[in-house]
This record gives C-alpha cells, structure tokens and sequence, in this order.
C-alpha cells in the first residue's frame, strides 16, 4: 500500500510561487509514476504534471494549461515528490491531488484513471 501526504499549499498572490510536496511511504518512489492533479470547484479533477517511474526515464509531462510555469521533479533518496509552481494566475485556485501509479509511463499518465493511490489534497488559493 502507497500512502501519499501532500503539503505546501497555502495563499499566495498572483504572479507568486508556491512549492508543492508529496512525500510517500511504504513504498519506494522511484517505482512510481508520480502526478499532480488539481480540482477547482464545480469542476472535474484536471491533469498537471506527471513524471515517469525512474526505469522509464523519468519522462515529465505537462497540462496544456501550464505552459511552462510548473515543473515536477522526484527526489528518490527522500521517497518525494516536487511541484514547482510559478506566476500562478488566480485560475490556479484548485485543490491539488498527489497520485501515484506503479511503473507507470507514457501519455496515459494524463488519464486520472491510470492512479490506484490518492493523497488527500492541498489547498492552493491565488489571490488577484
């Protein structure tokens, strides 16, 4: 069983940065497809990031909405993983979601469906 904690969300102005963490445990990260996804309310939980398992490459992949402003990274030796975000808009209000898929890669880590393991979401409001 993957356990998945996220942390760093908060309130931040808009063209801010806020750091995203998923920190994992009883299994080892670099195994693991590891992917954000986000979900504003009323809406359907929506693609952010995802990175490969590291026998894959550790491959990144991106929503469309980001276009360059987030970059997701893994740290193996602290099982965690990263969502850099900058020059947030406020429509980047949304709870964000950790996920985590076992060796997974390619496009399909776009598909929501692909994730057995959820986190429990962190806040991240953006301010006008």
């Amino acid at each position: 069983q993957v356990q998945l904690v996220e942390s760093g969300g908060g309130l931040v102005q808009a063209g801010g940065s806020l750091r995203l963490s998923c920190a994992t445990s009883g299994r080892t990260v670099s195994n693991y497809a590891m992917a954000w996804f986000r979900q504003a309310p009323g809406k359907e939980r929506e693609f952010a990031a995802a990175i490969s398992w590291t026998g894959a490459g550790g491959t990144t992949y991106y929503g469309d909405f980001v276009k360059g402003r987030f970059t997701i990274s893994r740290d193996n030796a602290k099982n965690t993983v990263y969502l850099q975000m900058n020059s947030l808009k406020p429509e980047d209000t949304a709870i964000y979601y950790c996920a985590a898929d076992f060796r997974g890669y390619g496009l399909e880590l776009r598909n929501r469906g692909v994730y057995a393991y959820w986190g429990q979401g962190t806040q991240v409001t953006v301010s006008s």
